[in-house]
């Protein structure tokens, strides 16, 4: 287990944040000292002590999402009642079908519970096990970094008139003394604690909004195109675990930030049942299958996400998603679903092997690379590559 745990560690994502939580609390610690120092006053020790609990709480909460993790459905999973198979996913990969609220993670490669996001920053997806911890992480982390923020900016200020508060002040202002080294680690660290403030900040803003709805990223997107269906409709889709804000919250949110339930079946709603949305992701990715378009590819394509051999109205049009980019061949058949003007996503067709030891091989590719097989050619081909793809 420890071995594992370090594995997750060593990775430029959990490297780099807590690169960043050492270098912001070191020299917050450092200036604060001077500053305000703790030793003198009341005030001094209050706020040295909620800065450390704060730096803390971080640090505690980031490195227990990492090792909890997101909570992974068992392989070869499949529900108590046969009967209810009909009403789920199947999933090649981990070999058993998907439970509700389970989606499979292309990076960690198993089907993750209550899966919201695959997080760079703890190496691992955000889901049903980690959840609390996760945002209790960003919140201390906004929290840390705005008290952090205070502490470097008012010793820089100190520090940079300390020649005139020595012959200018009363003699009882704390004298904040920079070397050249500490200035440039000063103002560095206050960059860093403002970017988190802004950009951990949004994230957090987007956490506390899917908590208080109790829908995940991918639910989002799940929700969006179930709308859409209906959208010439006055019928309107119930989203299942919508229990209210105050349920919604302790759904997540808990004074022990222990997950709540199995991470299988969840509580829902009075005008749903538990695999409201799982038929109505089937029903989604049956019309996906019906609007499917087959390309063959006519010239090389290297996986590029700045494909500077395709032109530049390619790379500075590319689609705004963090979604792979394909590499592919001349010749290669490949089930397109999504269109941009000069980018299109689809998902190349593979042996029943190749699928089930890789995976679906899908992503973005350039447009101009790939034809429409017309629908002139023979109907039997057509056929037989959507075969393939459903087998």
């Amino acid at each position: 287990m420890c071995f594992s745990l370090l594995q997750r560690i060593c990775h430029w994502g959990p490297l780099l944040a807590l690169t960043i939580i050492k270098c912001v609390t070191g020299m917050a610690v450092h200036c604060s000292s001077m500053w305000w120092p703790p030793e003198h006053s009341t005030g001094g020790l209050i706020n040295f002590c909620t800065f450390m609990t704060l730096a803390g709480l971080t640090l505690y909460n980031f490195m227990s999402a990492i090792f909890h993790g997101p909570g992974f459905l068992p392989l070869k999973w499949k529900p108590e009642n046969e009967k209810d198979c009909v009403n789920l996913q199947f999933c090649n990969i981990c070999q058993g079908y998907k439970a509700p609220r389970s989606h499979h993670c292309r990076k960690c490669g198993r089907c993750v519970l209550k899966m919201d996001h695959h997080c760079p920053w703890i190496n691992g997806c955000v889901g049903w096990g980690n959840h609390a911890h996760f945002t209790a992480f960003l919140f201390f982390a906004v929290l840390g970094c705005f008290h952090a923020s205070i502490i470097l900016g008012c010793s820089l200020y100190r520090g940079i008139n300390r020649v005139w508060y020595i012959y200018y002040g009363t003699g009882r202002e704390p004298v904040v003394h920079l070397t050249l080294y500490t200035l440039v680690a000063c103002v560095f660290s206050l960059g860093l604690s403002i970017g988190v403030v802004l950009a951990v900040g949004m994230l957090l803003f987007f956490q506390v909004r899917a908590i208080i709805r109790n829908r995940t990223g991918i639910e989002d997107w799940i929700l969006e195109k179930a709308n859409h269906r209906r959208s010439h409709t006055s019928e309107k889709f119930i989203f299942p675990y919508d229990l209210g804000v105050k349920r919604n919250i302790w759904e997540v949110i808990n004074l022990t930030c222990q997950p709540v339930g199995n991470g299988i079946y969840w509580e829902v709603n009075d005008q749903s049942d538990q695999f409201t949305l799982t038929r109505e992701q089937i029903e989604q990715k049956n019309e996906k299958r019906l609007r499917t378009k087959i390309y063959k590819i006519t010239s090389p394509i290297s996986g590029s996400w700045f494909p500077i051999s395709q032109g530049w109205r390619v790379c500075l049009q590319p689609p705004y998603s963090d979604e792979p980019r394909l590499k592919l061949d001349p010749g290669d058949i490949v089930f397109v679903t999504r269109w941009r003007r000069h980018w299109i996503f689809g998902e190349k067709a593979q042996t029943a092997d190749e699928n089930n030891k890789s995976g679906r091989y899908r992503g973005w590719f350039p447009r101009r690379c790939a034809v429409e097989i017309s629908e002139g050619e023979p109907s039997n081909n057509k056929r037989n590559y959507i075969g393939k793809k459903d087998d």
